[in-house]
């Protein structure tokens, strides 16, 4: 049959009434047989019911029915000739016209007309069947003319309110239902009569006469009806209640938005508004989060009892409204709860309160509101309200209320049910990020105090640093900073990087800065300190069983840090560095000038390699060096790529050419600008500018080998003293230089040099040789001639040392001008 036919066929005259009627589902299958097929095909229904509808066609016809069900879903129904086959094996020519049914819950069905075309006047009870299944249907029907006025409905219908079928006749569906929104169906009821197009599985949520409180869904289809000649006579539509699922389609959106909004980070507070965020519109129209002062602080929540008032911190709220007008206090607020209230029941006891219709005079639960307002619920608009504890691992941290204003329907059992599996999924997000919370709070505590609390006062720098934690999803990072005097009025500056986050990191940073002051002390060059770093770190790793590859390597025994280490010395304005897997400092010249440290990049620490290599350059005096961590240039989305590129550096070189009117202040504003507030990784800047001791507070002299010059020596030192205005000195310093020099001449080899430093508090005596042997302090007996020159020098100065230089040593002592001993 072509498809011109079967259009001459469908717009044929189709007498309903004469039709065989029965009902396909889904697959096909045939689910209801009537008589009047039975007549016509001679099969019982036993014969039937059960049976895919295709046995009853022609071979030819049957393999056509794939493309039929594809055009049946398509265009909402087809209509045309097939051949049939009786029970006895005859075809018979049949029109057919098809068209969906839905039947309550969903589940698609198809009504199959069928008539002979062959003048068979078929069985003239066949009307009364067809009305008795409109009739009996559990799906709403009707039919409105071209004015869209009810004509005919089944008695289904006054189930949604309305009327009888005889009371809607006549009316359009505003006057039938006037709480849903009648204007967008009658929309597509016109579509259909103008297009003959049928819509079908249309869904509408409103209010119906039955339940005028209650939001209900309901799934309709239309199909245009056509006369004799095919001219519109109006429009068939059906009706299903889909509330139930709707509903649970509600449910699972709002679930897997809390999913997806809450908790995305480990802030209590940013995790109690996303709950309340994610309540509100589609669930509650006022929802309130109140928390335990001590869960906010990360501590463990004791249980109030309800016959005390308990204090709640206001941690979230949101409402439909704007402003939220519903609130009584404000976010951060301190609510006191009446004892015995619900609230306070709620929290004790662990269980949800729910209340339909609450008391309009009734006032709101919460006493002594700091800045807040007592209000009536009628005051407040709210009518429904549930209570839910907020509780993780057994622990109750606090209450979620959810009121309804201006929806109208009450929570009912499954809006408490839908409430607790929301809060339940929030209350572990909020337990998390209270236990974050407690650790990030101790590691921040253990970090603050290994960084130095107040940098040493000293002549060779001024130095400002600003030190910025990272997120709360990241956790805390084992960054640090330094600076530690050394010996002949120079200082050392230090920057590290622990890998890893928490306690462990913080910890591991810790052992780390200890080793570095130990060796500091030593008066290393900064590639010997590193690399003994590197052993120690090594060692350490190898006597737990670490591997540097291993994942869990990172921020338990520093394995992969990262140091950088500078002296500097302020006599002759010279600059040594050195670093292990970290970025170079960069220069800021007295001019503004800014540019970066060509420095040799050695392994990080316990990771084996090359050894360090140092470079030395010297700077010019009130030169800026910025020595930072890797957070400072790479932050965010690249905080884990392998390092910054040339547009991080041309930011930082941005941010370090604005002037400012202090160093603290500069050094501030470099972070600020570069880093957010809440940073993905830490981040550590320290700023040294650089002075110069000038020649009026260095004296130097070279001296023969000969011991007969440490009598020179003597006198020179007391009349530089003189000169310095350090009297009270000359004494000591005079016995500290005969016995330096002295060991030097007998002892050492090679030109000796004796210099003093009058630096800010101390003033400084070395003498160089050129001999790589370090003295020992000894402790000679009484009887003994000599040996007493160190342990003299012990005694008399605040401390002393050696350093080796390339070429010899130096041997130091320092004596405080500010209390000098006597």
């Amino acid at each position: 049959m072509s498809i011109h036919e079967e259009r001459d066929v469908a717009g044929r005259r189709f007498d309903v009434a004469d039709a065989a009627p029965l009902l396909l589902d889904a697959q096909g299958v045939v689910t209801s047989w009537t008589q009047g097929a039975q007549r016509l095909l001679a099969y019982t229904a036993t014969e039937v019911v059960g049976t895919r509808a295709t046995r009853l066609l022609s071979a030819e016809d049957a393999a056509r029915v794939p493309e039929l069900a594809e055009r049946c879903l398509r265009d909402g129904g087809w209509a045309g000739l097939l051949t049939a086959r009786r029970k006895d094996g005859q075809p018979i020519r049949v029109m057919v016209r098809i068209t969906p049914a839905m039947e309550p819950g969903g589940a698609p069905h198809w009504l199959v007309l069928i008539s002979d075309v062959a003048g068979e006047r078929g069985w003239d009870m066949s009307r009364e069947v067809l009305e008795q299944m409109v009739t009996d249907s559990a799906v709403g029907m009707a039919i409105v003319d071209t004015d869209l006025r009810c004509v005919w409905s089944n008695e289904a219908l006054e189930r949604y309110g309305g009327g009888s079928p005889g009371e809607r006749l006549g009316r359009r569906l505003a006057e039938i239902q006037p709480g849903i929104d009648s204007a967008d169906i009658e929309t597509q009821m016109r579509r259909v009569l103008e297009t003959g197009l049928p819509v079908v599985g249309y869904e509408h949520v409103g209010q119906v006469r039955s339940a005028p409180h209650r939001e209900t869904a309901h799934m309709m289809s239309f199909t245009r009806l056509d006369d004799d000649r095919g001219h519109p006579m109006g429009v068939y539509y059906t009706v299903v209640d889909i509330t139930d699922r709707h509903r649970a389609r509600q449910r699972l959106a709002l679930l897997d938005r809390a999913g997806e909004q809450i908790g995305r980070t480990l802030d209590i507070v940013r995790t109690a508004q996303e709950l309340a965020d994610v309540a509100v519109q589609d669930f509650a129209d006022f929802v309130s989060v109140d928390l335990l002062e001590s869960v906010l602080r990360g501590a463990e929540p004791e249980p109030p009892s309800d016959r005390d008032q308990v204090p709640l911190r206001r941690a979230g709220h949101q409402s439909v409204n704007p402003g939220v007008p519903e609130a009584v206090v404000e976010i951060g607020a301190m609510a006191t709860y009446l004892a015995g209230s619900p609230p306070i029941r709620s929290l004790t006891t662990g269980r949800s309160w729910r209340k339909e219709r609450l008391d309009p005079l009734a006032k709101d639960w919460a006493t002594d509101i700091p800045g807040g307002r007592m209000a009536t619920f009628l005051e407040l608009g709210v009518h429904s309200v549930m209570i839910v504890p907020i509780r993780a691992r057994g622990v109750t941290m606090g209450v979620t209320t959810f009121f309804r204003r201006r929806r109208q329907e009450p929570f009912d059992e499954d809006d408490l049910s839908l409430a607790e599996d929301l809060v339940s999924r929030a209350a572990v997000c909020v337990d998390n990020a209270r236990r974050y919370t407690r650790e990030r709070d101790a590691a921040l505590v253990l970090q603050r105090s290994l960084l130095p609390r107040r940098l040493p006062e000293q002549d060779a720098v001024e130095v400002a640093a600003c030190y910025r934690p990272a997120d709360e999803l990241t956790g805390l990072g084992g960054d640090w900073y330094d600076i530690i005097p050394l010996s002949g009025a120079r200082v050392a500056l230090i920057v590290g990087e622990v890998p890893g986050h928490g306690i462990d990191a913080a910890a591991a940073m810790g052992r780390l800065r200890t080793a570095v002051h130990t060796l500091a002390a030593l008066d290393l060059p900064p590639e010997e300190v590193l690399a003994h770093l590197d052993d120690l770190v090594g060692r350490m790793a190898r006597e737990e069983g670490i591997r540097p590859e291993d994942p869990e390597a990172a921020g338990i025994q520093a394995v992969g840090a990262g140091c950088l280490y500078v002296i500097y010395d302020p006599v002759n304005a010279r600059c040594t560095m050195a670093a292990a897997g970290h970025p170079a400092p960069a220069v800021v010249l007295p001019d503004g000038a800014v540019s970066f440290v060509e420095l040799p990049q050695g392994p990080p620490l316990g990771a084996g390699g090359p050894p360090f290599e140092a470079v030395e350059l010297t700077l010019a005096e009130g030169s800026t060096l910025a020595l930072h961590t890797d957070g400072l240039l790479v932050h965010g989305d690249d905080a884990d790529s392998a390092g910054a590129d040339a547009a991080d550096h041309d930011r930082l070189r941005r941010a370090l050419e604005q002037r400012a009117p202090t160093l603290d202040m500069s050094c501030r504003a470099v972070v600020d600008t570069l880093v957010p507030d809440r940073p993905h990784d830490d981040v550590a800047l320290l700023m040294a500018r650089t002075r110069l001791l000038g020649a009026e507070r260095v004296a130097d002299w070279d001296l023969a080998a000969d011991p007969a010059v440490v009598a020179d020596a003597r006198k020179e030192a007391a009349r530089q003293l003189s000169e310095w205005g350090l009297e009270e000195l000359v004494f000591t310093t005079e016995l500290v230089v005969s016995e330096l020099v002295t060991n030097a001449i007998r002892h050492a080899e090679g030109p000796v040099r004796l210099r003093l430093i009058r630096d800010r508090t101390a003033l400084i005596c070395e003498v160089s040789d050129g001999s790589a042997t370090a003295p020992h302090l000894r402790h000679p007996r009484a009887t003994d001639e000599g040996g007493r020159g160190l342990l003299l020098v012990s005694q008399f100065a605040e401390r002393w040392g050696t350093r080796y230089a390339p070429g010899g040593k130096i041997i130091w002592a320092e004596q405080s001008t500010t209390d000098p001993r006597g």
